[in-house]
């Protein structure tokens, strides 16, 4: 119990933090009438309540995960750690194309599989936030070009 309070107030902090980075958005003055500052309040008031509710009513019969687990999840944590420091340098699809792939043999060990969901979720984000959203990604490594 004690466990979940704690983290729900850790959360909380994390939240307002990232609300009081949100106000510092800038806006332009041809931005639509919502603004691009919604959206984080909307992620950041969704974490306060959740973490209001860890911090009312915590779970009081919580199981930790085994070592297992948690190494799973130290895996995880560095593999989007890298994803986030290699999209620049390296373009959109080769890091999504590795993190989607390694996160996915995560889930199920079976290598071919692996491979092909990484290679398939970045071609298919690829095409679905540059070509049909038209954001301004960049595929591959602008030197390669």
């Amino acid at each position: 119990m004690k466990a979940d309070r704690i983290f729900g107030l850790v959360m909380m902090l994390v939240a307002l933090g990232y609300l009081f980075s949100a106000t510092h958005i800038q806006t332009s003055f041809l931005s639509d009438p919502v603004g691009p500052r919604v959206f984080p309040y909307m992620i950041g008031g969704a974490v306060i309540l959740c973490s209001l509710v860890l911090v009312i009513r915590p779970d009081a019969n919580a199981d930790w995960p085994g070592l297992g687990t948690i190494l799973q999840l130290a895996i995880a944590l560095a593999v989007l750690i890298g994803y986030a420091s290699a999209v620049r340098p390296l373009g959109f699809i080769i890091p999504t194309a590795v993190a989607a792939g390694v996160l996915s043999y995560q889930i199920n060990p079976k290598p071919v599989s692996a491979l092909l969901t990484g290679i398939g979720l970045s071609v298919g984000l690829f095409v679905l936030f540059k070509m049909i959203l038209g954001l301004g990604l960049v595929g591959f490594p602008r030197h390669w070009f």
